[in-house]
């Protein structure tokens, strides 16, 4: 709460910028232009890249530490550039779009409950399925309230939300 106080006294400070800063906050991708492009393109590719080369290796470790060590990886070195390749790719896009939620929760958990459980088919998939979801949401927001435009945060959250409740509650849980 006292960070959101800091936050919205920072923001009424500059009431001029106010329209910028939510715009960002609720993402949109009119913003963007091809400079801004060419500038986050080599972060994203090769984000993109190593996350989906350890496709396999993410495989492995979904089955465990131990079995993964035994095979001749090394689980914690694995973990560590896919958690790293995955923050590069979140930043660049949120650099460039602002932040536009439930893209990267729902798609992977529709794409993996359509074409199973391993990361080197659920991985370029929910890349292609994320991509239409967020074209599909950028044309509704931008045509629902014509001429206007609706934030694209806005409709993904009110895409995403119903769809993560539902898959919280029909997953099944894991008891160990």
């Amino acid at each position: 709460m006292f960070l959101t106080a800091v936050q919205t006294f920072v923001l009424q400070r500059s009431a001029q910028d106010l329209q910028q800063v939510y715009s960002w906050l609720l993402g949109s991708l009119a913003t963007a232009d091809w400079q801004q492009t060419g500038e986050i393109l080599p972060y994203a590719a090769v984000s993109t890249l190593v996350v989906l080369l350890h496709g396999r290796h993410l495989d492995v470790l979904s089955v465990g530490d131990e079995e993964a060590r035994s095979l001749g990886m090394h689980p914690g070195r694995v973990r560590f550039l896919v958690v790293a390749a995955c923050a590069l790719a979140a930043a660049t896009a949120v650099a460039v779009s602002g932040l536009i939620g439930f893209v990267g929760i729902i798609v992977p958990h529709a794409v993996r409950r359509l074409a199973g459980t391993s990361y080197r088919v659920v991985l370029p998939l929910s890349l292609l399925f994320g991509a239409g979801f967020l074209v599909l949401a950028d044309t509704l927001a931008r045509t629902v309230l014509a001429p206007g435009e609706l934030p694209i945060g806005v409709v993904t959250a009110l895409i995403g939300s119903p769809v993560f409740i539902w898959i919280l509650r029909s997953t099944r849980s894991v008891r160990t």
